[in-house]
């Protein structure tokens, strides 16, 4: 017997969008102490399934495969610590230019509270100079 799912959970086009927390660490941090300060990135990757059981299973596989310890240019032995999923989403339409892939939403905002969350071209990621 085959698990079902929403119309809405399963993507047409075999596509889906994850998102993941990694943080970076010395391999020989202890960490119990989980108040410690770290740097972390949320990637989002994209992940061709034909379900969303299949596409969970790819993501955290392919969200594990930056996880092995290396020694950096300081010669210390670190590593990328794999925390999770944060977003798991069909997409809904074929890859293409204008395919929406993902969208967020926001309640309850003031307009001009929406209008400070635009940013101009220079503060965009891939303009940023850091």
């Amino acid at each position: 017997m085959s698990k079902q799912y929403r119309n809405k959970d399963l993507s047409p086009s075999g596509w889906y969008i994850a998102s993941y927390l990694e943080r970076f660490r010395l391999v020989e941090q202890d960490d119990s102490n989980e108040n410690i300060r770290c740097t972390a990135w949320e990637n989002t990757i994209l992940i061709k399934a034909d379900n969303p059981d299949e596409a969970y299973r790819k993501a955290i596989t392919e969200a594990k495969l930056s996880s092995e310890p290396y020694i950096n240019t300081d010669g210390e032995n670190v590593q990328f610590a794999f925390e999770g999923l944060t977003s798991l989403l069909p997409i809904y339409e074929e890859l293409e230019n204008g395919a929406e892939i993902m969208w967020v939403e926001h309640k309850n905002k003031a307009i001009k509270t929406i209008k400070n969350m635009v940013k101009s071209k220079s503060e965009l990621e891939v303009f940023s100079k850091s």
